[in-house]
């Protein structure tokens, strides 16, 4: 009587146990904060990649075009699989591609944009991460679209995909 009592009891646990951890497991893990899509981006003064000179965004964002400021490092693999998309929206006339490489080594970065092609007008530094925290970004790769008024059209986090691409590509027409 004891054992059935006790049989019992460990069935019911383990099945509680099995519904809490099915449950959890379906519930998608990944966190993605709220965004304002109406929010106007930081202007920031950063050091050109390739000339080292110190230049404000609010310079290079001047006429109507559309701006996609893309986060970015040569360690990041998913910024090696997104790096197609980026050629393909350099190609579009209606918007400048703009890069912040992310923590990383000049030789490295460079030798990956010479390897992948550089999609970019302009490519600003980020040796330790304080330009990309500033206006808002979690991680690499982070994309940002944005128009004269730095005001933020769409928020990519992650790697632009078919999906992303084809998003940007209507809001441009």
């Amino acid at each position: 009587m004891k054992n059935k009592y006790l049989l019992t009891i460990f069935i019911i646990f383990f099945t509680f146990c099995f519904i809490i951890l099915f449950k959890g497991l379906k519930n998608p893990n990944t966190y993605q904060p709220e965004f304002n899509q109406n929010r106007v981006l930081s202007d920031f003064t950063s050091t050109e990649f390739f000339s080292d000179e110190k230049i404000k965004l609010s310079t290079i964002v001047t006429d109507e075009k559309y701006y996609l400021i893309n986060i970015w490092a040569s360690w990041c693999i998913p910024c090696r699989k997104e790096h197609k998309f980026l050629i393909k929206l350099q190609k579009q006339e209606k918007i400048k591609l703009i890069g912040i490489n992310y923590k990383d080594k000049f030789k490295n970065a460079k030798n990956f944009l010479n390897d992948f092609e550089n999609p970019y007008q302009i490519i600003f530094k980020d040796k330790n991460g304080i330009v990309s925290i500033e206006l808002g970004a979690y991680g690499v790769p982070e994309t940002f679209l944005i128009n004269k008024n730095l005001q933020i059209i769409k928020k990519i986090i992650g790697p632009i995909n078919p999906k992303t691409y084809n998003e940007i590509i209507e809001i441009i027409k």
